[in-house]
């Protein structure tokens, strides 16, 4: 039996490229998200604001959440998660950027080996 055929556990790879409009509109709603987490231990706070005050790719990773993404999905059960963030130069013209071309390999097939991530803090 494959591993396809065997396996309950289905990998995911998401790779979002998002342009900030307004850094201090991230920051305050990382801000707001901290404040009203009840899982931020007291003697963290003070660090996770930091972070997200001096960085704003700190802070769009505090709000996005792999655990939303799946969280009303019927039938499944996110066992774990990791995503981090990094300011990248983008030019959308460049084949780099082409993303329909990431997982496919010489035969137009889908690609087993990509080296694709899951990026965000975690």
């Amino acid at each position: 039996m494959s591993t396809e055929e065997s396996s309950r556990f289905v990998r995911i790879r998401v790779e979002i490229l998002l342009e900030i409009h307004d850094e201090d509109a991230v920051t305050a709603a990382a801000l707001r998200r901290i404040a009203e987490d009840e899982g931020v231990p007291d003697s963290e706070r003070a660090h996770v604001e930091g972070a997200v005050t001096e960085d704003t790719a700190e802070a769009l990773a505090y709000l996005v959440d792999p655990f939303d993404l799946v969280g009303e999905v019927e039938g499944v059960e996110l066992q774990q998660a990791s995503w981090s963030s990094e300011r990248v130069e983008y030019d959308p013209d460049s084949p780099e950027w082409d993303l329909d071309d990431d997982d496919v390999d010489e035969d137009g097939g889908l690609d087993d080996e990509s080296d694709g991530e899951v990026r965000g803090i975690g």
